[in-house]
């Protein structure tokens, strides 16, 4: 409940948490809709908007920075209609003004912050902005519109939108499919033995080695997933692979997806303890995790799982199955029966505390176990992430950390 002295900003009449989470910044925020728009319209001001959503990291940060600040708040209002979006609720506004981000160049993520004309046509953009660089950027960007570099913000936006109004097959088709007749080199060294004409339905076969190639040169192949940091699991990736990997025989295919959906359960990016996976990893080694979940993500990655066994019998995969679905029972499953969309990345106010633990809150836990139990999961007394914290995870198998402690399997089974 607000104190006396707090603001309250249109965003109390929302019922996105994450609306009412900003509802009593100093902040003149809208919701998106009509409101806010004609008032750019009426004013000539430029727009901001603000997407993220509830279990967002780096959106509580900007809020706490920034957005609770009322010297920021100040210029914010000063310049610029502000919209506050929650993109669980709008996904349709976050695909745009990402696809947006996109195309001026920028790396998209959350929270995503758009600046707009005043016709709602984005121009420039961003994600996480420390307080000083947001100031700054505020205050020359509602000095550039304002004054005699308006016209030279509203023709980027024009090509902007040109750019992201494109389709998908004219972005990517013609240009493209010229590139696919020269494939039989490449799409031989994948281990596709693909038959002419045997694509899947409306997809030519040389369009469908292209696409398998285009995948094929980003795979990190020591640590699974694309080759690049941050890592996203990308469920769908590895699910049209398997796919691909029954219709074109490719063992390297079949490999590639093992790896990556093995180094993921093993990874930081796995609560070990309790199961579900996290966001994405910051790093390329699947170690350190966006600690928030989403729903969304483990409800495909227990269908990704579910069919890699099917094809491997692998039992780690079997393993995640289970763990990941009682996760989401346990924490994700409204009393009732519905779902919630996420669980938050920080508490206590701080990121991934619930996740992290110091070897002397280990021996607390685990008494005499803890020496095995550290070991297992890559545990030390300096840590393996930040300020002394350890994040559990793995680097092989049951059977070789059994062997190497010279455990009978029938004792570590029973661990």
């Amino acid at each position: 409940m607000a104190h006396a002295s707090q603001p309250t900003n249109r965003l109390a009449e929302e019922t996105s948490p994450y609306l009412q989470q900003h509802a009593h910044n100093p902040v003149d925020w809208y919701p998106w809709g009509p409101e806010a728009l004609n008032r750019a319209q009426a004013e000539q001001k430029p727009i901001l908007v603000s997407i993220g959503y509830a279990a967002c990291h780096w959106c509580h940060v900007m809020e706490r920075e920034s957005f609770e600040n009322q010297a920021v708040a100040a210029v914010m209002n000063q310049h610029f209609v502000c919209i506050k979006v929650d993109r669980e609720e709008r996904p349709d506004v976050d695909q745009i003004y990402m696809d947006a981000l996109h195309a001026m160049g920028l790396q998209g993520g959350w929270p995503l912050n758009v600046f707009l004309t005043a016709d709602a046509k984005p121009f420039y953009g961003g994600t996480y902005f420390p307080k000083g660089n947001w100031v700054k950027l505020l205050e020359n960007i509602g000095q550039a519109y304002a004054g005699e570099h308006r016209s030279e913000l509203e023709q980027s936006a024009e090509r902007f939108m040109e750019v992201i109004g494109t389709s998908e097959l004219q972005k990517y088709g013609a240009s493209k499919k010229a590139e696919a007749q020269n494939l039989d080199v490449p799409t031989a060294s994948l281990g596709l033995g693909l038959a002419p004409e045997s694509g899947p339905a409306g997809v030519s076969d040389e369009e469908f080695k292209l696409l398998i190639y285009n995948l094929g040169v980003k795979f990190d192949r020591e640590r699974g997933g694309m080759n690049r940091a941050p890592k996203f699991p990308m469920p769908s990736i590895w699910r049209f692979l398997l796919r691909a990997h029954v219709i074109s025989g490719s063992k390297i295919l079949l490999d590639q997806t093992v790896l990556t959906l093995r180094e993921m359960a093993w990874g930081g990016i796995y609560d070990q303890a309790h199961g579900g996976f996290a966001r994405y990893s910051v790093d390329a080694e699947w170690l350190a995790p966006h600690f928030e979940k989403m729903l969304y993500d483990n409800g495909q990655l227990i269908s990704l799982y579910s069919e890699a066994f099917q094809v491997t019998q692998e039992e780690l995969f079997r393993e995640v199955v289970y763990d990941t679905v009682e996760f989401v029972r346990l924490e994700l499953t409204n009393a009732d029966g519905g779902f919630y969309s996420s669980l938050d990345a920080d508490s206590e106010g701080e990121e991934g505390k619930f996740y992290v633990f110091t070897k002397d809150e280990l021996r607390d836990i685990l008494g005499d176990e803890e020496p095995l139990f550290s070991d297992y999961y890559n545990c030390t007394a300096q840590g393996n992430w930040e300020h002394g914290r350890n994040i559990l995870h793995r680097r092989q198998t049951d059977e070789a950390f059994a062997a190497a402690h010279v455990w009978p399997r029938r004792r570590w089974r029973n661990w």
